[in-house]
C-alpha cells in the first residue's frame, strides 16, 4: 500500500486542516492510502485535548483554536512546516511507541543532515537541540489510525512562542534549522524529511 504525499504550497488556516484531518481518519478503512500532509500554517495557537488555559499567556492578536490532539498548547506559523501523519498502525505492525520513535528518530537525521545534533529527551515528546526545542509532537490516535503529527521549525518568527507556556513547560526555550544553518529553505526540508520518513513507513507496511 503506497503512502501519498501531499504537500501544499500556500499558507494554510489550521481549523479547515484540522476538519479535513478528523473526517478522513473517521471515514478512512483498511484499504484507505496512508497519506504524510506537509504544509505551513497562518499564526495560530492550539490546544491540546488536555490542554491547560493557564498555558496561553498573553495570545494578542494570534488566535487560539481547541485541537483533540495530545499534548499542551503550541504555535504554528509561517516558516515551520507541518508534517501531518495519517497512518494505519494495525497495517503498519507497530505500536504507537514505535511510531512515534520513527516520527522523532527521522527528524533527527534530517537534523544531521544539517550537520544540527538532534535529541528526545525521556521527559516530552519532541526533538532538541541542547536544551531547546526544535520540532514538536502532538498525535490522536483513533481506532488504530493516527493524524496530527510533527511541528518543525525551520526559519520563522519565534516571538509567538513567549506568550505561551510552549508544551506546558515555563521555561521552555525554542530554537530552529537557520539557527544553526542560515541558508536552510523551507522546500529543501520538506523534501528530505519526506525521502527519510516515506521509506521508513513504508518498510513496516511489508514487514
Amino acid at each position: 500500500m503506497s503512502i501519498e504525499v501531499v504537500q501544499f504550497t500556500s499558507l494554510q488556516a489550521y481549523q479547515p486542516v484540522f476538519d479535513r484531518m478528523r473526517d478522513f481518519t473517521l471515514q478512512r478503512s483498511e484499504t484507505s492510502s496512508d497519506a504524510i500532509w506537509l504544509m505551513q500554517h497562518e499564526p495560530v495557537f492550539t490546544q491540546g485535548q488536555a490542554g491547560l488555559p493557564e498555558h496561553v499567556i498573553a495570545p494578542g492578536n494570534i488566535p487560539v483554536v481547541q485541537s483533540d490532539r495530545g499534548g499542551q498548547v503550541t504555535y504554528h506559523g509561517p516558516g515551520q512546516l507541518m508534517i501531518y501523519t495519517l497512518c494505519d498502525l494495525k497495517r503498519l505492525n507497530i505500536g504507537i511507541k514505535q511510531f512515534v520513535d520513527t516520527l522523532q528518530q527521522s527528524v533527527i537525521d534530517l537534523l544531521a543532515h544539517y550537520g544540527i545534533k538532534g535529541r528526545t529527551q525521556c521527559k516530552a515528546p519532541g526533538v532538541y537541540v541542547n536544551d531547546a526545542k526544535i520540532c514538536s509532537l502532538g498525535l490522536r490516535v483513533r481506532r488504530g489510525y493516527t493524524y496530527h503529527g510533527l511541528s518543525l521549525n525551520v526559519g520563522m518568527d519565534l516571538e509567538p512562542f513567549t506568550r505561551i507556556n510552549p508544551c506546558g513547560f515555563t521555561q521552555l526555550a525554542m530554537t530552529q534549522i537557520t539557527n544553526f544553518q542560515p541558508g536552510v529553505t523551507l522546500e529543501s526540508v520538506m523534501q528530505n524529511i519526506v525521502s527519510l520518513l516515506q521509506p521508513r513507513l513504508r518498510r513496516h507496511h511489508h514487514e
